[in-house]
């Protein structure tokens, strides 16, 4: 039987992680609840509703257990937004350098 596509060559140069900024969260995804939203269990404890924002809703697919960034709301402190979504590469690299808090990891 023929694949009828081409597998991607697994990146072995340098990890490039997006660095959380002071405004946001990392979060692992508990459930996912239709219509791009989901509850995620953040770092600081909490467990929030999220959504992903139209502007990246067709660029990032993200599954349960998934490891996100999320910025919260200002007015709304148990709601969020997704801003990224890390892969497993980068969550293992985020593991072995020590910059995700072991409650998420």
């Amino acid at each position: 039987m023929t694949a009828y596509y081409k597998k991607r060559p697994q990146p072995t140069g340098p990890v490039r992680i997006r660095v959380k900024r002071p405004d946001e969260l990392f979060g692992v995804v508990e459930q996912l609840l239709g219509g791009a939203r989901m509850r995620v269990r953040c770092e600081d404890g909490k467990e929030r509703l999220t959504r992903v924002p139209g502007k990246i809703r067709r660029r990032i697919w993200v599954r349960q257990g998934d490891v996100v960034l999320i910025k919260p709301w200002d007015v709304e402190n148990e709601k969020a937004d997704v801003a990224f979504r890390y892969t497993r590469v980068q969550v293992d690299y985020m593991k072995r350098k020590g910059l995700i808090p072991e409650s998420i990891a």
